[in-house]
This record gives structure tokens, C-alpha cells and sequence, in this order.
């Protein structure tokens, strides 16, 4: 397709596949009971005809905000065709936010329809929803005020013709997650889009014949870009999740051939292997020529990853030790590098030159270089159009010369790969008096194969120290004194290990195993699973003085 699709906006590609493979299977939507929907091209695409007429006779201004709301299914995508189709733009919102954040977004983005899909805890976030806003339930969608999809969908006829949208027209809105402050409107045209779909041919050679499974959140760029978009401009099909209890089962239904997932998922998927085959019993079958082969491979289909041909890993740092693991069972997991700035469109490592601890070369069309900070400065030509409504935060974020200020910071080699050593922002103080770069000791400390998640903190305080999640199977065996006091000890080493790399004012004091494990519905993690340090170092902050005192270099929070 994308060798025809020179010039071409995503609607132009949904028009073209609907007219190419109408009897096509596009979306397979679960909907319980181990049951599935399948959605061809010309289905897809009917529905979205007919909600697009449905929305143009709402007679909302051209250019419209039109907000979407729900976890990744079918509709979520036809719906977003269908705001396209009418002439506005879709702004899509997080499934996991709370009342005050939704509230926020759909006033500031001055949004005229909201649809709502399916959620978890639509009841925790219906507050922030105004009465006076139309609501539009998608399929799967809680039971709630508004009318629903299917109705609409039964009352209206199809849209005629193929009407299309300039490149340079906004096309969406994302909101950022707001880690620091209210969440900015990151404003993209559907030449971003068409930047993302045509541009990453050298990188992702995507055809008809691939398959993804779409699971992480459709409000995030990566996701937006990796699967709705690439399937748009490739036309292949897509896979949709049902919920965490039958994601490998999904994953297993899907056997995809392009995979992206978050570091802390490859590790959780790394973690639940150590836990059935440790790795002392893997480096010995894998060394056994044969024999190594099928226990991979055996891996990799219980992991439903057998197919896979490409698969990357991007939104936050990823311990080398488990790229290298990956590695080892004939997956060469490539790092990426983007944000909701330039629409995920930055970096990527190319399939044989990777480096590991490495994000790869600059794509197509972009540049980048490192400023006299340290800061990475990149211009992409799927650089954004400015933060809605906010002028004086869109020209803060910008070099005289036009270079986007990331807030990463990075370091290029001499092949021109790209590495990140931190954020700007993250970087803090102990009373020494001397800056300490968090990200490259938690690194080290998640390469160990019980370590789930890690948070190293230290600002103001005597010393740098490091809070650590272990792993679901681990924390299940915490009651054993005897796992306890092995898992103290391995640490302890390694803490010497790492301390012996550092320079003396970033070496760890000590080490703190959390009892309370660290996810998105309790707000220790944003919606990509990155951590949330602030929210992690408040939460500790009254612990912190008596962790010091305890003289101890392994802590079991009590």
C-alpha cells in the first residue's frame, strides 16, 4: 500500500481498503465468554459512514473537538474514522484517568460529543463528565445516559462519497499525562500521521499478511501510530485484548507477526518465564544444541510470540540484561524513541544495528543533536503544531531554530545511535551537593531477575537510595524467611557490585523492598507503566528517616 501512498491522509487509506478487500477481516473484537467478533473493511467502515452522518447532522462547527473515552476495541478506531470523516478532530482520553482529569481535558479541548467505550471504572470517572455534554456509548461500552452506537448506527444512512481532510488540518489532540501540572493538548495534522504511515518502510516493512495485537492504551501516540495507523496505511489486520486475566490468551489468538510492548511488561513476560524455568536451568538447556532450540521455541509459544518478526520496546528505559534475554531466545527486541511531541516519531533501532542500552538511529527526515546541557534536541517532520490554547508553553519548548526541547537527556555514538540517560527533570541533588542521574542505576538494579519495578531517590537526603517492587511470583513467597533472607543477600551483592561502578556521591545507602505493589489504578504508574517518581517519593517520604537510621543495606518495608 505504501508505495501507492505517496501523498495519502489515513481517511484516503480507509477509503482504499474498503474498496480493495471489502470481504477482508480487519478487526477481531473479543466480547466474553471466549467469544469474538470480526469486522471486515467494508463493515468497519459502514458503521463509520453512518456515524459520520450522524455527527455532521449535529451541526457542530468545522474542526470540532470530539472526545473518545474507553479502552482499546474495534469501535474506538471506527470511531475516530468517523470524527475524521465528519470533519472534526478526535480527542482521546485515557482509560484509567480520574474525575478531575476528564473534566479538565473535555473543557479545555472544548469538546461537543464525548463518546464512551468500554472501561473498568466508568463510575469513578463519570463525575468529571458534564450533563450538558452529548454522550455516544460505544459497543462493550457500561451502561450509562446517552445514546448508544448500534441505535445510531441502525437510524442513519451511510456517508456518501470519500470526503477527505487536508494534510496540514488538525487531526487529533493528545493530551500528555500531566506527570508535572495540568496535562498540555498536543495538537498533530494528518501529515504526522501520513509521516508515520509512509516514512518507516526501512523500519517496519509492514504488508497485508501481518497481524497485531492492540492492548495498550489508543490515547498514546505509540499505540495510535504502531497499530491504528500502521494498520491503516498496510491494511492488516488487528487483534484486540479482552482485559489482563486473558491477555496471553489473546495474545495466543493473535500470534502476531509486529509486536510493541512497554519495558515493564517485557519484564513481567521475563519474570513469569524465571518463575517456571529459573535461569540457572535455561543457561544449561540452552547451551544443548538441539534441545536449546525447542525449549526457545516452547517459550516463545506459551508467550504466543512465535510469529513475531519485529518487535520493539519504547516509553521508558529497558534494563540491557533483558534485551539480551530476549535476544538469547531469537527475538531482537528493537528500542524506540518518541513522544506525543513529534507523534512517536524520533528514533528507532534498525533490525541488525542495534546497540543494546541504545534507541537507535534518527528515522527519516529527522535531526537531532545534544545541547550544551545535555538535553536531546530533535526536529521531526511529525513535529506537532503547538500545545492547544497555550502559546507561551509551545514557544518555551523550541530552540531559536525550530529544534523541539525534549527534556530527555542523551548522548549519540559514533554509528549516530541515540542513547538516553535520564530526564533533565529527574536528575537530583543529595545534601553531597552533586547532581545523581536516576535512571542509569535503576537500570542496573531491574536487571535483576526478581525486580519488577525500580524508583532511586535520594534528593536532599544524606545518601541516594532505592525503592524496589519484586515480582508478582516472588512477592507471593515473601512469608518464607529462608526465600526472604536469599533474596537479601543477592541484593546486598548486588548493591556492592553497582556501588563499585559509581562515583562515590551516587552510590546507594540502601535498598527498600515495597510491600504495596506499583500500578496505573493506584497511581503509581502513568498509563504506559512508566513510574511516577513524585507520586512514589511522597508516598515514602515519612519512612525515609528511619530507613537511615536502621544502618541496614536491605529494608522489608514493615
Amino acid at each position: 500500500m505504501s508505495k501507492t501512498n505517496t501523498t495519502r491522509t489515513p481517511l484516503a487509506c480507509v477509503y482504499h481498503w474498503e474498496k480493495l478487500r471489502p470481504n477482508t477481516m480487519h478487526f477481531t473484537q473479543p466480547i466474553g465468554d471466549d467469544k469474538v467478533v470480526e469486522y471486515t473493511w467494508a463493515q468497519a467502515v459502514d458503521q463509520a459512514r453512518r456515524m459520520a452522518t450522524y455527527l455532521i447532522a449535529q451541526n457542530f462547527p468545522a474542526g470540532s473537538s470530539i472526545a473518545l473515552l474507553g479502552k482499546n476495541t474495534a469501535h474506538w478506531i471506527i470511531a475516530d474514522w468517523a470524527i475524521w470523516m465528519a470533519g472534526h478532530v478526535s480527542v482521546p482520553l485515557y482509560p484509567t484517568l480520574n474525575a478531575e482529569t476528564v473534566r479538565y481535558i473535555l473543557k479545555h479541548s472544548q469538546a461537543k460529543l464525548l463518546f464512551v467505550g468500554k472501561l473498568d471504572d466508568w463510575d469513578m470517572m463519570k463525575p468529571g463528565v458534564s450533563p450538558d455534554l452529548p454522550v455516544v456509548t460505544l459497543p462493550l461500552a457500561p451502561e450509562t445516559e446517552g445514546q448508544r452506537w448500534d441505535d445510531i448506527v441502525a437510524k442513519n444512512e451511510p456517508l456518501a462519497g470519500n470526503p477527505d481532510r487536508d494534510l496540514d488540518e488538525l487531526a487529533t489532540m493528545v493530551y500528555t499525562s500531566g506527570s508535572t501540572g495540568q496535562p498540555k493538548g498536543v495538537m498533530q495534522s494528518f501529515r504526522s500521521f501520513y509521516v508515520c504511515g509512509t516514512m518507516m518502510d526501512d523500519i517496519i516493512p509492514a504488508t497485508e499478511s501481518d497481524r497485531m495485537l492492540s492492548y495498550l492504551p489508543l490515547a498514546h501516540v505509540a499505540e495510535r501510530i504502531v497499530v491504528e495507523n500502521n494498520s491503516t496505511y498496510h491494511g492488516f489486520p488487528v487483534y484486540f485484548a479482552e482485559s489482563l486475566n486473558t491477555f496471553v490468551h489473546d495474545l495466543r489468538r493473535a500470534r502476531p507477526t509486529i509486536f510493541f510492548s512497554v519495558p515493564r511488561l517485557w519484564t513481567k513476560f521475563q519474570l513469569g518465564v524465571m518463575a517456571k524455568l529459573p535461569k540457572k536451568k535455561q543457561d544449561v538447556l540452552f547451551r544443548i544444541p538441539i534441545l536449546g532450540k525447542k525449549v526457545k521455541r516452547k517459550i516463545l509459544e506459551q508467550l504466543g510470540l512465535e510469529h513475531v518478526r519485529v518487535c520493539f520496546t519504547g516509553a521508558a528505559p529497558l534494563p540491557p540484561p533483558t534485551v539480551e534475554w530476549y535476544r538469547g531466545l531469537g527475538l531482537e527486541l528493537l528500542e524506540a524513541y518518541g513522544m506525543s511531541e513529534n507523534m512517536a516519531y524520533s528514533h528507532f533501532t534498525r533490525p541488525g544495528a542495534a546497540r543494546v542500552g541504545f534507541v537507535g538511529h534518527a528515522n527519516k527526515g529527522v535531526e537531532c543533536r545534544i545541547g550544551d546541557n545535555g538535553e536531546i534536541l530533535v526536529k521531526s517532520p511529525a513535529q506537532m503544531m503547538g500545545y492547544y490554547m497555550e502559546p507561551e508553553k509551545t514557544a518555551e519548548c523550541y530552540t531559536a531554530d525550530g529544534f523541539f526541547k525534549t527534556g530527555d537527556m542523551g548522548e549519540i555514538d559514533q554509528q549516530g545511535r541515540l542513547r538516553i540517560t535520564g530526564r533533565v527533570k529527574e536528575l537530583f541533588k543529595t545534601s553531597k551537593g552533586k547532581y545523581v542521574a536516576p535512571v542509569p542505576i535503576e537500570n542496573k538494579l531491574g536487571a535483576h531477575p526478581k525486580v519488577e519495578a525500580v524508583c532511586v531517590s535520594g534528593a536532599n537526603q544524606p545518601a541516594t537510595f532505592a525503592l524496589l517492587l519484586l515480582s508478582e511470583e516472588t512477592r507471593q513467597a515473601m512469608d518464607d524467611s529462608a526465600i526472604r533472607d536469599s533474596i537479601s543477600a543477592e541484593l546486598t551483592s548486588l548493591i556492592s557490585e553497582i556501588n563499585s561502578s559509581l562515583d562515590p556521591h551516587e552510590q546507594l545507602e540502601f535498598a527498600v523492598i515495597v510491600k504495596e505493589p506499583w500500578t496505573i489504578d493506584n497511581g503509581f504508574l502513568t498509563p504506559t507503566m512508566k513510574i511516577k517518581r513524585n507520586v512514589i517519593e511522597n508516598r515514602y517520604e515519612p519512612l525515609i528517616e528511619q530507613w537511615f537510621r536502621s544502618r541496614k543495606s536491605v529494608i522489608w518495608e514493615s
